[in-house]
């Protein structure tokens, strides 16, 4: 995969995946009570987990579908369906179940810190951005490729450090409102990018259909 236009698709979807911008009221919850000092401690050390976590899925994810004998037509298909319906309930606006369910965020309530722990995984980078990670390395040739997702892994994380630093001024700027209306916009990138996975996926695992 030489086309750069292909690389800047994959740091779209990501960026829609993590959706820093949807994890501000979030972040401002879970952290309500913090020092200023505090606050900008956790957004520092989720976009570092953010970082990890992505780049772990670009160097081992593949390897380890190969270990359990999962073909990639089956995890894009696998894939292509969990965006497609964090998609939908992006557009819905609300968070998926799949980035946290109801006993995750009652347990939050109760941690010391929550950099890592629901808010990096799974809040940001969760089920959605790990399998497009893997999904991505699949398509990418040799090392340079992968240096690429890397690279992307560090923007997106980067972006999540901005977002969650002045998650404040820009609740307040944006509004519920603001914030929402960006969120079905990604959803939508996502539910269009579900569906090519979808699609992708199909036509490996039955090549007549192609």
């Amino acid at each position: 995969m030489d086309d750069y236009t292909e690389y800047l698709k994959i740091l779209v979807s990501i960026f829609a995946l993590v959706s820093p911008m949807s994890a501000i009221p979030v972040f401002i919850g879970l952290t309500d009570g913090m020092t200023k000092a505090q606050q900008k401690h956790v957004g520092h050390v989720s976009s570092i987990s953010v970082a990890i976590i992505l780049i772990i899925s670009v160097i081992v994810g593949e390897p380890l579908l190969n270990f359990f004998g999962i073909s990639m037509g089956a995890f894009r298909m696998a894939g292509g369906l969990l965006v497609l319906l964090m998609g939908i309930a992006m557009m819905h606006g609300h968070i998926s179940q799949a980035k946290r369910t109801p006993s995750e965020a009652k347990e939050a309530q109760f941690k010391d810190t929550v950099s890592v722990v629901p808010l990096a995984i799974p809040i940001m980078a969760g089920p959605g951005a790990i399998s497009m990670m893997i999904v991505s390395s699949h398509q990418v040739q040799g090392l340079t490729g992968k240096m690429v997702l890397v690279g992307i892994s560090f923007i997106v994380a980067l972006t999540v450090w901005i977002a969650l630093r002045l998650a404040g001024p820009i609740s307040r700027f944006l509004g519920n409102t603001g914030i929402n209306i960006i969120a079905r916009v990604m959803g939508l990138i996502l539910a269009s990018v579900g569906i090519e996975l979808l699609v992708t996926g199909i036509k490996q695992l039955f090549p007549s259909l192609g």
